[in-house]
This record gives structure tokens, sequence and C-alpha cells, in this order.
């Protein structure tokens, strides 16, 4: 079986209950679970039944040991994983948004143990052992200059092993403050344009494109796809996901996947989504939608539907994690969306 590996920061997420707001909430009680990207991505692969893998660094505590186990449960490898006495275990706040409110996120990641483990820590020989695909996104390259030049590292180890490598942007606009005077834009971009030359599969959303490539947008999606793989000719497929949403609440929510091969922008049916219980992790599942899909050969219309319809289901269900079926997905491709009761 193919084996993906992934690697960046992952954390522990705390949030309202329901859709209080911080000062409702605080003091009392927060839902406690564990988030990122990264993670997100392996833990949607393999509960797809995908050989996956998490590479990160965390402390050596009671509560990152929880993290891993956690990880175990779902069929994530996490042996490369490294343990260190250096360093914090990351942590995000969350509160939901509900109609017009819009969600917040609050940051304390600074010093985790990710952002300061060396490229040198890592095994990237017995990491890459067997390895077809190696997943990163744009946000662990935003907390730190060190996880920046790791994640740089990790990219070259993999296009050396002629691993295919999957970028997920997921621009962050409250990270990226590593060097100043630059602004957020400006760091991001001068980094991404270091990473995306060993990318093979560019993930992200039109403001993901925009913001952290200094690419302008001008409605047209099939040249903006066309600019993207223009600048960096090592890509083969650039994927968006596609959103347009009215309130908190509700959102119509598609994706598009640009074939280079065939020179082709491929478009997924769109979901409406009228009761959101959680949006974050949606894209993380579109985008372990997409490696599935590649990782079976499936052609790029069945690929953008599969991935479509993975990031449409994970919208119904709290937390980062997306467990859902082949099955279920596989339902909601086929128009089974009505939400009925399996009897």
């Amino acid at each position: 079986m193919s084996r993906v590996v992934t690697f960046g920061e992952i954390m522990l997420r705390l949030a309202t209950p329901g859709f209080a707001r911080f000062q409702q909430a605080m003091p009392g009680s927060v839902n406690a679970t564990f988030a990122g990207a990264e993670a997100s991505i392996a833990a949607s692969l393999a509960y797809l039944g995908i050989d996956a893998a998490f590479v990160t660094a965390l402390p050596d505590h009671a509560i990152a040991d929880a993290c891993i186990a956690d990880l175990r449960g779902l069929g994530v490898e996490t042996k490369h994983i490294l343990r260190t006495p250096e360093g914090r275990l990351g942590t995000y706040f969350l509160e939901h948004g509900a109609n017009q409110r819009g969600g917040n996120v609050i940051y304390d990641r600074d010093g985790s143990t990710v952002a300061i483990t060396l490229a040198s820590a890592y095994d990237w020989d017995a990491i890459f052992v067997g390895c077809e695909w190696f997943v990163i996104s744009g946000i662990t390259p935003a907390i730190s200059r060190n996880a920046a030049e790791v994640v740089l590292i990790a990219v070259q180890e993999a296009a050396r092993r002629q691993i295919k490598v999957v970028c997920d942007m997921n621009h962050r606009t409250k990270l990226w403050r590593w060097e100043p005077p630059l602004s957020a834009r400006e760091l991001a971009t001068r980094t991404m344009h270091t990473l995306l030359p060993h990318v093979s599969v560019f993930v992200g959303g039109i403001s993901d494109a925009t913001a952290m490539l200094g690419i302008e947008h001008a409605g047209d999606l099939y040249a903006l796809a066309k600019q993207i793989v223009t600048e960096f000719p090592n890509l083969t497929h650039a994927a968006f996901t596609l959103r347009d949403g009215s309130t908190s609440a509700a959102q119509c929510f598609s994706g598009a996947l640009y074939e280079v091969a065939t020179d082709t922008l491929h478009t997924a049916p769109a979901y409406t989504i009228t009761q959101i219980i959680d949006r974050l992790g949606a894209g993380d599942a579109f985008t372990a939608g997409l490696i599935f899909s590649f990782l079976q050969n499936s052609p790029a219309p069945a690929t953008i539907a599969f991935a479509t319809a993975a990031g449409c289901l994970a919208h119904s269900i709290e937390g980062d994690y997306n467990y859902s079926t082949h099955a279920e997905i596989e339902a909601v491709m086929q128009g089974d969306g009505g939400g009925r009761v399996s009897r």
C-alpha cells in the first residue's frame, strides 16, 4: 500500500461550548481536542484506510502523550514524532461564529516544540521509507523562521527521492510575524516562493493564492490556475476550494481542479450547507480527498468530486478531523445528501 506522510504542527484546541463567546465561557468549561492542518489530513486519510503517517515534534509530557494516543486511535502512524523537553504544545482558542457573526481564533503557539526543533533532528531517510506523497501546509512555515527552514528542507528531501509533494496553502493572517518589518503578506509570499518549486499539487482557496503568491485574481479561475502553474512549472495540478457564504451558518461549498496534462479545469457540483456544525478542518478533508483519489488513480472529474464531497461532510462534524467513511462520501457524491437516518 502506498504511504502518505504529513509534516507540521499539532495543537491543543480549546473551543467554547456551542456558540458561546470567550467572555461568556470563561471562566468555565471549554471543549478540548487536538488539531492542526497536517495532522487533520493524516487523520482523514487513515480513516479512509490509507497508510498515513504524521511527523512533528512535541514536548515530553502527558498531554502530548494523549495527543499521540488520539492520532494512533485513528490509525495514524506516529513513530517518527520527536519528543523533547524543549518547547511547548501550541494551543489555539476557538469561538464558533453564528449567523452574521464570524468565528474567532486566538493563537498561543510561540515557542512550540515544532517551531524550535532543527531539521537535523529528523531522520528523513526513515521518515520517507515507502512514501509516495508528502503533505505540507502554509501554516507551519508561518509560525517561526526555524519552522519555515525545516519545511523547506523536508520538501527538498522529498523531491530528491521523487516523492510527490502536496502543499495546502492555508493562509493565516494572524501568523507570519517572524521577520519584521515585513508584512505578513510579504513574508508569506517570499517564503512560499521558495517552497512551491518543489511541490506537485497546489491546494488552496482563491484568497490563499492571491495573499500568498502575489497573484491577482480577476474572476477567471482558469486564468488563475494557469498563472500558478506557469510560475511554478513543477506543478501537475492546482486545486481550489470555493466558498460563497451568506452567513457563518450557511455556505455554498464547491471545488475545482486544474490538470496540467490536459490543460483542463474540472469543477465539482456545489453543496448548499445550511447547518454548519464546524467549518474548521473542511479544507483539510478536501485535501485528503484529493490525495485519496490520486492514490486510486481516479480521473480528474471523479477526484475533484470526491474531494468536494469530503469537504462538504466535514462541515457536519465537530472538531478538525473528518470522521467520514468512504461509503458516506460516495453517497453524497451520488446525490444522497438528505441526511436520512441509516437504519
